[in-house]
């Protein structure tokens, strides 16, 4: 598989970051057992991560923006360009030692994304997608499943417990579709579920209350799958909005009506 040399500049930097990610997981794991507990570690862990992705692409390509999770905002100085970084896209699973999360980036031209890494280092998965050529896991090209029906449907979705209009919303929401859908999950990692949208091992995905980092990289992953993802009202707006109803030309559809019937 031929990879442009800005993916090949993002490959990289999620490789890198993810290797020391790897070492890190095996302390929170030791740490797991130990009364201070991994909290500040992984803070630690994700700020590093963070920078060692930062340092590359910056390394790289020194005049485009950055959108980060722990560091904000830098404004660059090409003016088409930006970099959407989530060092660490489930943290809490990490915090746990559960081995589902991703460092994940995007690269935004002129407001678009065209560009997406995921990698699960744990389980040395690498997601790539560029705009039209396609989305790969490794070196397979991925399609969407082809379930047409929600009864065959594996959804997943992410229920926060901050206890705000949001998560009350997505309760109400589980409880009128989960009876329709084959099975709910919930992983922990929007952008793994995406990711794994792309892949077929997920029929569906939608949450709200999320944050570009969140939506960005696997937002291009599921479109170039050929799966269709769209904000609660139906419109493109999931990036800013920070709403995801996600699936295929069937399910996406029934997915997003049933939602929208619960208010």
């Amino acid at each position: 598989m031929a990879r442009s040399a800005l993916m090949n500049v993002m490959v990289n930097a999620a490789l890198k970051a993810g290797k020391g990610l790897i070492r890190d997981f095996g302390e929170v794991e030791n740490l797991q057992v130990s009364r201070k507990g991994p909290a500040d570690f992984v803070s630690v862990a994700d700020k590093r991560a963070e920078k060692i992705v930062m340092d590359e692409l910056m390394k790289a390509r020194p005049t485009y923006s950055l959108l980060m999770e722990e560091g904000g905002e830098i404004k660059g100085t090409d003016g088409l360009h930006r970099w959407i970084i989530d060092p660490i896209d489930g943290t809490t699973n990490f915090l746990h030692a559960v081995p589902i999360f991703a460092v994940a980036i995007a690269l935004e031209r002129s407001g678009e994304i065209v560009g997406s890494v995921i990698y699960n280092p744990v389980m040395d998965e690498l997601f790539t997608a560029e705009k039209g050529n396609g989305v790969w896991l490794n070196n397979r090209r991925l399609r969407v499943g082809s379930r047409k029906h929600m009864a065959d449907a594996l959804l997943v979705t992410g229920i926060n417990s901050r206890g705000n209009a949001i998560d009350a919303l997505q309760l109400r929401q589980l409880a009128h579709i989960t009876p329709s859908a084959a099975g709910i999950r919930r992983s922990g990692s929007i952008s793994i579920d995406l990711a794994w949208l792309a892949a077929g091992r997920f029929d569906g995905v939608w949450e709200a209350g999320l944050q570009p980092w969140d939506v960005a990289p696997g937002s291009l992953m599921v479109r170039e799958a050929g799966g269709f993802i769209t904000d609660y009202s139906g419109g493109n707006d999931a990036i800013a909005k920070g709403e995801v109803v996600a699936g295929n030309q069937y399910l996406q559809p029934e997915l997003l009506k049933a939602i929208q019937a619960v208010k």
